[in-house]
């Protein structure tokens, strides 16, 4: 295979962007290994009181991720995050104002393999969440797994990040006075086994638990469709009925967290790598969804706001789908 190398003359701010993307990709697929193997390998060493005195505090500290976690602005702020913006790019869009009196339930799609978009959008101060929704903070939901890697846990938890299970949403969600938006990608894990450059498939059919959520605690539905997240990597072909896929299933099933056998570009050359391609990511907000609150929803109730629901998200992809070079005959597909 013939191998394309960086030219050695690329400008230091596209250095910086590759560098800052570089770390993002490493924190998200390898530094909560590290983060457990460094626990245990302290235990054995002159330095075990360091595991010994963070094992005290992850007791004591042990429900913070699900009581809205804690949150760094400072962290969430500091210029590597603009960088790894940069090289995309990665842009967030609004359509509505979202009244801050309300707490809101915002539904992204598609998840993509890694979810550049929503970590960037949701989870840094990047891309102006801030200043495009004054009043709210948002909250990024991700497996529960990963709260239980020592270090790991308080490290994801600057960044807004919250364990996805009903009690850390619902504590959110119950707060008074609004305020809060709880970002689920509502495919979680399988979907993105389907994440393949020019695909619109979208894990919704049957997905209604974050629909019940937000009628138990009033918090008002938002859709999100984030362009350009499925184009970032390229992935093993794995269609429903091959081996592969069943494997990977099989494994999503067992371990909670599905493995996508992708790849695209490297560090120093553009023919092979986990770093994702430089293609843009335009993240766009829609309209919120009013939601009476409801605490005990009938089927047909939560039948109906799931369809509304549907249909708010295919309109939003269909009224934006030409801006972001996505074919006018293109239409999502809810699986």
């Amino acid at each position: 295979m013939k191998i394309e190398f960086a030219p050695r003359n690329v400008p230091l701010n596209r250095r910086l962007q590759t560098a800052a993307v570089l770390q993002w990709v490493y924190s998200f697929l390898g530094l909560a290994p590290t983060c457990i193997v460094l626990f245990l390998y302290l235990l054995f060493t002159r330095f075990w009181l360091v595991s010994v005195l963070y094992a005290v505090w992850w007791v004591y500290d042990y429900d913070t991720p699900s009581k809205g976690g804690r949150r760094n602005p400072y962290l969430c702020g500091i210029r590597m995050w603009d960088y790894m913006r940069d090289y995309f790019p990665i842009k967030l869009v609004k359509t509505a104002d979202l009244d801050p009196r309300h707490n809101y339930v915002l539904g992204f799609h598609p998840h993509g393999v890694l979810v550049a978009g929503a970590f960037s959008n949701f989870c840094t101060y990047a891309t102006g969440f801030r200043q495009l929704f004054p009043g709210l903070n948002s909250y990024l939901l991700m497996l529960p797994l990963w709260f239980r890697a020592p270090f790991f846990r308080d490290y994801i938890m600057c960044a807004g990040l919250i364990p996805s299970d009903k009690p850390s949403v619902s504590y959110l969600l119950h707060r008074k006075g609004g305020g809060n938006a709880v970002v689920i990608a509502v495919g979680g894990a399988p979907e993105a086994l389907d994440a393949h450059p020019g695909t619109y498939n979208v894990l919704l059919a049957d997905k209604k638990g974050f629909i019940k959520l937000a009628m138990e605690h009033g918090a008002h539905l938002v859709p999100i469709f984030s362009f350009g997240e499925n184009e970032v990597f390229d992935q093993v072909g794995n269609q429903k009925g091959t081996w592969l896929r069943a494997i990977q299933e099989t494994l999503q099933g067992f371990m909670g967290i599905s493995l996508p056998l992708f790849h695209a570009r490297g560090i120093f050359q553009y023919s092979f790598g986990l770093m994702p391609y430089r293609k843009p990511i335009n993240t766009v907000v829609g309209r919120p969804i009013k939601v009476e609150k409801n605490e005990k929803p009938t089927l047909e109730q939560l039948d109906a706001l799931h369809q509304h629901y549907m249909e708010e998200l295919s309109n939003l992809f269909d009224e934006h789908k030409t801006d972001y070079g996505v074919d006018k005959d293109t239409y999502l597909n809810f699986v």
